[in-house]
């Protein structure tokens, strides 16, 4: 598996494949409608040089992908992690997630933070991730997604 930079040209394959792995977790028809906006990765985030967009590929088939968001100089945000449903559970996230800590490192974050899907909330726990709280999701009032936190100067000593 390799994983390399996003090019702004797959933004509708990346958007795509964010859709099937949401999809994956049995919402309903009107539901993926109603957060379709949110799903979409536009080419501008990856053409934009602040921000890191990540592919995991193999024999040029995209496996997943990952977002890194700087919020500040020390705290980056995860914007993204999604792989493609018909491999979720194959350890290609858990690998992504690593890559991810590691190139949130060596963009001089200190703490990396995440909104997540309610039903990912058990991997990002199995990752060494803390529960931080609760934000109420943009398309959807009334309905609150887990945040979480992780120390990377922390995370990778153990």
């Amino acid at each position: 598996m390799l994983i390399r930079k996003a090019k702004a040209t797959e933004a509708n394959s990346l958007t795509e494949l964010t859709v099937n792995s949401k999809a994956y977790w049995g919402y309903s028809e009107k539901f993926m409608a109603a957060c379709i906006d949110e799903l979409v990765v536009p080419k501008e985030k990856l053409e934009n040089p602040n921000f890191c967009y990540m592919v995991a590929e193999v024999n040029n088939k995209l496996l997943g992908y990952y977002g890194l968001e700087p919020l500040s100089k020390v705290e980056i945000e995860l914007s993204a992690l999604f792989v493609e449903s018909s491999n979720i559970g194959s350890g290609i996230g858990k690998a992504l997630l690593a890559h991810a800590m590691n190139v949130a490192l060596d963009m001089g974050g200190i703490d990396l933070v995440l909104q997540s899907d309610p039903n990912a909330e058990g991997f990002y726990i199995a990752n060494g991730w803390l529960l931080t709280g609760k934000r109420e999701s943009l398309s959807f009032p009334g309905r609150y997604l887990p945040t979480f936190s992780i120390s990377l100067r922390e995370s990778m000593n153990t």
